[in-house]
């Protein structure tokens, strides 16, 4: 009924307000209308002023120009004339025309009519001399000593412009530039705007200059008329008294309707005149009036130079909206008498409406109650219908059981059971609860459903099945009491009449959890117990080896070769090859160890031991063995190692991280000692990995804080005897160390990666050490620096060879780079590639160490090399092993055969030189001739120019 009565209501008030809206539409429409009307006139008559006034501005000014024209008319129809003939022609013309502030005649002269004028003008004015001028007017020097001048000569009025006659203006820029285009004319020219200092106030104006021609003269082109000009005559205005009386003498100054602005200047931009239109105070507000008018602007040229006048609408008084103000008083007026009546006929109508509508209502409230009723109960029956459709279609199973104990008969299950277990519902209909749980016993969580049960209230518990086939599977159960329809008991709430059981088979879950457990605990890729397993196990053998006394070992292994597998197959080769030797490590162990994977190739073992030490040993051969066994990936065939370091509980560590730390000690042990072995943890192992862990720190400082330095050992030309170059040798001095072995650090600079930096600067100090002596004039010496295979295999190696050579200016065949036979042997065709291009730039390659690597003679003769350097170790016995003098004897031969040079290192005595000399070896270095020396040392020898001793070849 409200609801009605206020749809009434509403109406009533949208009536109203449609017939307010739409009188207040069409009287903005009217209003609006007739406002653009009143703005079209009120243009249409501002454009019609605006043009009065700019043709009246601009017709004065021409005319003002013009009475220069007829002044300058004299000159040419009278010659000469006189001072008193100039006044009385120009005395009317400034009367008439009270605009013109002056006219003046300026005369021509050259230097040499100068004096004469002067003397000629005293007579008349005894202080007269030709005065320097400016724009300002100013003339109280004489002017200096020119060319030609432009005296003001004539100048009417007299008063107050007596200052200016005798004015030289031939030096006035502004006056100058406006002379010159007037006499290439002939027409009368405007100057730019000057400041009149003879007017108060120092009143802004501009001048116009017409030439005055000889008589006779023929003035067809500029030249003649510039020979022709005796003079010049010129008309002074002030800009706003000139403005102001032109509009003035027309009657156009008094408006309130419109302001004027007057722009002059080189370009007709600077304001020289403005009048504001009158402030109008009886305006009406901004809404109600139309636009203002668009500013006339008019540019035009007076005598040369550009003016532009712009005339600017004012806003209009209220009087010149008279018209629209009617029409919107009177619609208003006829907006508020209409929408007046619609109220009161709308008010009738709704009271009968509202009487009509509280009859109908009653009516209506009573068939909705009743449709509500008959809605409600097909809502009943179709969400009864839903349920039984739900349960029928439900995923899960769901049995509804009876709640009358002790057996809880089945009375119902859905298809959705006979899909899980396999059982048809005859199988089960009639059957106790119990009997669904099949032959799967002990399952604790069974007690949580029974004491529901026997509550009689909600349960769950996670339990195990068993299908029809005898599998098992996983369910989540979930149990709930159903009330009856029978009578209430003392607690007000009806007997439980069923139970109803819901499974969620979660076998999937239970798999996935399973398999994350077994993830958490196990190498993904291997199987093994990863680390997390590897410390659970070990902390239990070490409780177990406490209890019994029994050592308990920690192996670490670590693959050899693995590296290699990885960088010429790819990882998934790698993988293969991990998951081959897990399987061989756990063959190789006994049920009671643990072989785990610690990440990449490491793995540990854990071996519980007896007292007597076996069989430990045993296991470790035989994981020796198994690893070294060939191993087939694709169709490729390798031969890998291991190198296995041992911990002992409890004589090497009582926590799972100490002896897996040492087992790891032992292991890099083991590699050391030449890989495929074991070795037993020992405390002197960890002394010198600290002191590894601290040359380490040391080392990687060691460059920035300048502590390496370079030494160079001279190689000596056999057949000369003189020093042809020199091997540079890096050395390290630390302050608190002292002088560390290049053994100590430069390995283990390989390792961590700053052979990188450290040999481009050994490079670099070596390439400017050599070109600083060469300029210093101690011959073509070449410079041999060792590569480090880190340093062989970086993509930019061409690059900062190039760089060093570049920026040193060293060139490039005196630089010699020593290389290794491992290093060029390891990738022969990827070697051969980068020998190429460094030999491409022009450096000199060598094999250092020759004869203790395992080079093959058919890479060799195509490797781009020029010398071959022949190990210490062989040099040393030259005289004593008929072996070692055999090999060097067949090294010179070889090098001889591919047209190597050879150089001998470590010569230390005369009978090893002499048997190098008597077997054709070309160089040679060593103590015997000179140790390693610091750059002072050695720039000393070569000043000294020291040979080999004649003694030396005997």
């Amino acid at each position: 009924m409200q609801k009605i009565l206020r749809r009434v209501r509403v109406s009533v008030s949208v009536s109203v307000l449609i017939t307010l809206l739409a009188g207040l539409a069409i009287t903005a429409l009217c209003y609006v209308s007739a406002r653009q009307i009143e703005a079209e006139s009120a243009r249409l008559l501002f454009q019609h002023d605006a043009s009065v006034r700019t043709a009246a501005l601009v017709s004065g000014l021409n005319n003002a120009v013009e009475q220069l024209k007829v002044l300058n008319q004299l000159f040419r129809s009278i010659d000469p004339i006189s001072r008193e003939q100039f006044r009385s022609f120009s005395a009317p013309l400034l009367q008439r025309y009270p605009e013109i502030q002056a006219f003046s005649y300026r005369r021509a002269l050259d230097h040499a009519q100068r004096a004469g004028y002067e003397m000629a003008m005293r007579q008349a004015h005894p202080a007269f001399m030709i005065a320097q001028g400016d724009d300002d007017g100013n003339n109280s020097q004489p002017a200096p000593q020119r060319a030609s001048y432009n005296v003001i000569d004539y100048i009417e009025p007299l008063q107050g412009n007596a200052q200016l006659l005798g004015l030289d203006t031939s030096a006035s820029p502004g006056q100058q530039m406006a002379r010159i285009a007037s006499r290439d004319s002939g027409q009368p020219t405007a100057t730019e705007l000057l400041t009149l200092t003879q007017y108060p106030g120092r009143q802004t104006g501009f001048l116009v200059l017409a030439p005055v021609y000889r008589a006779g003269m023929p003035l067809d082109t500029p030249e003649q008329r510039q020979r022709a000009v005796t003079g010049e005559t010129a008309a002074t205005f002030r800009i706003t008294h000139l403005i102001a009386t032109i509009l003035g003498s027309a009657n156009l100054l008094d408006s309130s309707r419109m302001g004027i602005e007057v722009f002059a200047g080189a370009r007709g931009e600077t304001l020289v005149y403005r009048r504001d239109a009158a402030v109008t105070t009886r305006a009406l507000p901004g809404w109600m009036q139309a636009a203002a008018g668009k500013p006339v602007q008019t540019s035009f040229s007076l005598a040369g130079q550009p003016w532009r006048v712009r005339v600017a609408p004012a806003q209009a008084p209220w009087n010149d909206h008279q018209g629209s103000l009617y029409v919107l008083l009177g619609g208003l007026l006829s907006t508020l008498l209409a929408t007046a009546y619609v109220y009161q006929l709308v008010s009738r109508n709704s009271i009968i409406q509202r009487i009509t509508g509280e009859r109908t209502a009653e009516l209506q409230f009573a068939n909705l109650r009743l449709a509500e009723d008959i809605a409600a109960r097909l809502k009943s029956e179709k969400a009864l219908r839903l349920r039984e459709r739900i349960i029928e279609v439900s995923a899960n199973a769901i049995v509804i059981c009876s709640a009358e104990p002790p057996g809880y008969l089945v009375e119902y299950v859905n298809p959705a059971f006979e899909r899980i277990t396999g059982y048809t519902a005859q199988d089960v209909i009639g059957k106790p609860l119990a009997s669904l749980q099949g032959n799967v016993l002990e399952q604790p969580a069974m007690e949580q459903l029974h004491a529901a049960i026997r509550e009689q209230r909600e349960g769950k518990a996670i339990l195990r099945y068993a299908r029809k086939n005898g599998d098992s599977y996983w369910s989540e159960t979930f149990i709930a009491p159903v009330r009856g329809n029978g009578e209430a008991g003392d607690d007000g709430t009806a007997p439980i009449s069923h139970f109803v059981v819901a499974q969620y088979d979660i076998s999937a879950v239970m798999h996935f959890e399973a398999e994350l457990a077994f993830q958490a605990r196990h190498d993904i890729l291997t199987g093994l117990a990863n680390r997390r397993l590897l410390r659970e196990r070990l902390e239990q053998a070490m409780a177990v080896a406490k209890r019994s006394q029994l050592p308990l070992w920690v192996v670490f292994i670590d693959l050899d070769r693995f590296k290699f597998v990885n960088d010429t197959l790819g990882h998934d080769a790698g993988d293969a090859l991990l998951k081959v030797v897990a399987e061989r490590l756990l063959a190789a162990t006994r049920e009671v160890d643990t072989v785990a994977r610690l990440g990449g190739d490491e793995f540990v073992l854990l071996l519980p031991q007896h007292e007597n030490g076996a069989p430990g040993m045993a296991i470790l051969q035989r994981v020796l063995d198994a690893v070294a066994q060939p191993m087939q990936v694709g169709e490729y065939e390798f031969f890998l190692g291991c190198s296995m370091g041992v911990s002992v509980y409890p004589d090497d560590g009582i926590s799972a991280d100490m002896l897996i730390k040492h087992a790891d000690i032992a292991m890099y042990r083991a590699k050391e000692q030449g890989r495929g072995n074991w070795q037993f943890y020992a405390p002197t192992m960890n002394e010198e990995t600290l002191v590894r862990l601290s040359l380490e720190g040391e080392l990687r400082h060691a460059l920035e804080r300048r502590q390496f330095h370079l030494e160079y050992q001279p190689q000596v030309d056999l057949a000369s005897g003189q020093v042809v170059g020199m091997e540079a040798l890096l050395r390290w001095e630390h302050p608190q160390l002292g002088r560390i072995a290049p053994a100590s650090f430069i390995g283990l600079a390989e390792e961590m990666g700053l052979i990188i930096p450290i040999g481009d600067w050994v490079l670099r100090t070596a390439c400017q050490q050599a070109r600083d002596w060469q300029l210093a004039g101690h011959g073509p010496l070449r410079v041999a620096v060792n590569l480090s295979a880190r340093q062989f295999k970086q993509r930019n190696l061409l690059h900062a060879v190039a760089a060093a050579l570049s920026d040193t200016g060293l060139a490039a065949t005196y630089l010699e780079l020593e290389l290794t036979e491992s290093m060029v042997m390891d990738n022969v065709e990827q070697a051969t590639a980068i020998m190429g291009n460094l030999k491409a730039l022009g450096v000199k390659l060598s094999i250092d160490d020759f004869g203790t690597g395992y080079s093959s003679l058919a890479y060799l003769r195509h490797f781009p090399i020029d010398v071959l350097k022949i190990d210490k170790s062989f040099v040393n016995d030259i005289n004593h092993s008929a072996d070692d003098a055999a090999i060097v004897r067949a090294i010179i031969s070889l090098a001889h055969s591919l047209r190597l040079k050879v150089i001998a290192e470590g010569v230390e005595t005369a009978q090893q030189l002499e048997f190098l000399r008597q077997h054709g070896c070309d160089q040679m270095q060593g103590y015997l001739f000179s140790r390693p020396l610091q750059a002072p040392a050695f720039e000393a020898l070569l000043r000294q120019a020291s040979t080999l001793p004649v003694e030396a070849y005997a």
